[in-house]
């Protein structure tokens, strides 16, 4: 399911992350929980991932993360605040001290001129650090490839926050 290169990033990424007692919760929608499941392919990934939310809908992303409609309504679900709440709200509802946001258009359908598809936020909040956010432009490279694309860059936030 995934490529070579990404599942070796992951791996990395875990074997760090544990060294260094860092737990992970991951907030999904564009990905539908394709990072945690990345993730679980690996034995011991226990030691790092807490928990993932598959926040798919902006009910769930109200509901379970506690995004406020009020920014949903401003700026859209695929949107910086949006995915910074995300990340504040998955660190919230775990036992983990590091979370990963993710929110976008993945395609085909979907996009519009001011957020086409291929548009995704990414949020990374880690207790006691800043908070890291990304904004990636991928185009209409195929539905499969956004969010392949995605997870590659969620992985190299992740390193960057551990």
């Amino acid at each position: 399911m995934f490529p070579d290169h990404i599942r070796n990033l992951a791996l990395l990424t875990m074997d760090e992350a544990i060294q260094r007692r860092v737990r992970l919760c991951t907030a999904e929608s564009c990905t539908g929980g394709l990072l945690a499941g990345l993730f679980t392919e690996f034995a011991g990934s226990s030691k790092f991932l807490d928990r993932g939310f598959v926040t798919y809908s902006n009910h769930a992303k109200a509901e379970v993360l506690n995004v406020g409609g009020d920014v949903l309504a401003d700026y859209g679900a695929v949107s910086e605040p949006v995915a910074r709440l995300m990340a504040e709200g998955a660190l919230e509802h775990s036992r983990a001290n590091m979370a990963i946001a993710i929110t976008g258009i993945a395609g085909p359908g979907g996009g519009t001129p001011m957020k086409p598809v291929g548009s995704v936020h990414l949020a990374c909040a880690r207790e006691n650090k800043s908070m890291l956010h990304e904004m990636l432009s991928l185009g209409e490279i195929g539905r499969h490839e956004v969010r392949i694309a995605t997870i590659e860059a969620a992985l190299k936030m992740i390193r960057a926050q551990i």
